[in-house]
């Protein structure tokens, strides 16, 4: 595994750090990935069920890297993936009232969050995309916005613009 670290600056980005290693799973796929390349078929095979939910939650959080594998002859190139970090390295300053409310969206169920991941979604798809618009139309912190667009399978942080991912549903083949 490569000796690469993860630096982050931004309290936000623990929404899907603390989402990815919350969950069995996700921890289980992250850490065969750590030590060798595997393909979808290769990880479904290893964890006994499909893991497409997994990569898109890894890939979401920065935390995979893939690549084609050079087929047998004959046969179809397939992407395999490997986890992209081992290490991690946090700086940051925030009010502890902007980290419980990273901490609380993060753990809440989806229902309790939904309302406003979507009222988040349906603002930047109509085209507010603007960190600083959005602050003032939600009348909420950046901090919170960034929280919220990371809790969501849709919206893709771009320094201090939002923008909806396109296709949600990647093949992970």
């Amino acid at each position: 595994m490569g000796k690469r670290t993860r630096i982050i600056n931004d309290p936000s980005y623990l929404v899907p750090l603390l989402r990815t290693f919350g969950s069995r799973t996700h921890k289980r796929i992250f850490d065969a990935l750590s030590s060798k390349w595997m393909t979808k078929a290769e990880i479904d095979e290893f964890m006994g069920a499909d893991s497409s939910k997994s990569l898109h939650i890894l890939k979401k959080a920065g935390l995979l890297e893939s690549q084609w594998r050079v087929p047998e002859a004959g046969q179809k190139p397939s992407k395999e993936y490997h986890s992209s970090y081992s290490k991690v390295q946090v700086n940051f300053q925030c009010s502890f009232e902007d980290l419980s409310d990273i901490i609380m969206l993060t753990f809440k169920p989806y229902e309790e969050v939904k309302d406003a991941m979507e009222e988040l979604e349906k603002l930047v798809e109509e085209g507010n995309t603007s960190m600083s618009n959005l602050t003032r139309t939600l009348n909420r912190n950046p901090f919170y916005i960034c929280a919220v667009a990371r809790r969501s399978e849709r919206l893709s942080v771009m320094g201090q613009r939002l923008k909806v991912i396109e296709d949600v549903e990647e093949n992970y083949d």
